[in-house]
């Protein structure tokens, strides 16, 4: 990204801000980026709710300053993420795009998370090493560990990290997963991204202990809380989860606190059990504005640079919608594909055969209702 002169004054500010962290203005511009453009997907999408043009919104208002932040430290094309349903900011910084975002809100046939065969907010992505989404909460970190044992096993060198709220990480997947991840020093980093809320379930419903991350010294593991508002103390925490993790030092939890601006989806109406003093104190704690103002007065956002910006992700939304909006629906004929095992070793095809037209041939005759006779008898 070409970056817009600046004075000495500004320039050492800049420097001062993200030196320690290894950071650049580059980067922290990118980041800046990336907040902005996950906020505005995000806002693109309730409104497209709203308009009757797509079914279901869950968001991830309040959590983009964390989820850039963690997801920097990474190596992108390397290492893998098991995210969860409000990672918008995670997958768009490691690699996918608006456009990959925006269709699977639309379900359409190019929808890179499922090909439309998932409800909107279930992200996945092959190419960028982003595992798809699983609907029974805290499953994710299950196949992040495996991802890890797998990494350790084959000594690639390869992270895994997973990210859920405050109430998924009450599961008992969580507990047989870090335990496992602990007990075998795995390279994996466990984000939790608490917002208070498990949908209309305040925290003091959910957790006795004082945090999440206290947690980990159960694990014997190293457990962090974090302002989850703030993007560079996000990455520092991560760059030494992982840094870590890749030296073979085991798994890490951090807790970044984070603020849910919206109801936990397009169908909840959280006036209903928040007040409006609580909602006021919440939006003050929002990361993409505290991010501009921090990178403005480091001298690093100019007004030109944040102009560039802006207009950049104006385009990009008003791209990927229209891109979403113009893309064909899945196949009906291919609803049962990926559902069932296509390959059968020493027998054929089920009868009701694999969603591409009829009945393979030699399959059981279907009785009218369309059920194999030996079902319909």
């Amino acid at each position: 990204m070409a970056v817009t002169p600046r004075s000495s004054s500004a320039a050492a500010g800049s420097k001062a801000l993200g030196a320690d962290l290894g950071l650049s203005t580059d980067d922290l511009l990118e980041m800046y980026r990336l907040v902005a453009l996950a906020r505005a997907v995000d806002e693109r999408m309730w409104i497209l709710n709203r308009a009757g043009r797509i079914p279901f919104v869950i968001s991830g208002q309040g959590h983009e300053g964390a989820q850039v932040g963690v997801t920097w430290a990474l190596e992108k094309g390397k290492d893998w993420i098991a995210p969860f349903y409000r990672s918008i900011a995670t997958c768009l910084t490691f690699g996918m795009s608006p456009r990959d975002i925006m269709t699977a809100q639309y379900a359409t046939a190019s929808d890179p998370s499922s090909g439309g065969r998932q409800m909107p907010g279930h992200y996945g992505s092959h190419e960028h090493n982003l595992v798809s989404v699983s609907s029974p909460v805290a499953t994710q970190l299950l196949h992040a560990v495996g991802l890890a044992l797998a990494a350790k096993i084959k000594k690639t060198g390869q992270v895994a990290l997973t990210i859920m709220g405050e109430g998924s990480s009450n599961q008992g997947d969580v507990h047989e997963g870090l335990n496992f991840a602990a007990i075998h020093k795995l390279p994996f980093v466990f984000i939790v991204e608490n917002n208070g809320y498990a949908i209309s379930v305040p925290l003091a419903r959910q957790v006795a202990a004082s945090s999440v991350a206290n947690r980990a010294e159960g694990y014997g593991i190293p457990g962090v809380t974090v302002d989850g508002s703030d993007v560079l103390a996000c990455y520092a925490a991560a760059r030494t989860a992982v840094a870590r993790a890749r030296a073979g030092d085991g798994p890490s939890l951090i807790e970044c606190k984070v603020t849910r601006l919206t109801g936990h989806s397009s169908d909840d109406q959280q006036t209903k059990y928040r007040s409006e003093e609580e909602l006021a104190a919440d939006r003050s704690l929002d990361p993409v504005p505290k991010f501009r103002a921090q990178l403005v007065d480091a001298g690093v956002l100019t007004p030109e640079a944040e102009d560039r910006i802006d207009a950049a992700i104006k385009d990009a939304v008003h791209d990927a919608t229209e891109y979403a909006e113009a893309q064909p629906d899945p196949d009906t004929r291919t609803a049962m594909k990926w559902v069932y095992a296509e390959d059968w070793p020493s027998e054929g095809p089920p009868p009701w055969g694999m969603g591409e037209g009829p009945a393979a041939e030699g399959a059981t005759p279907a009785d009218p209702a369309g059920l194999p006779e030996s079902v319909a008898d």
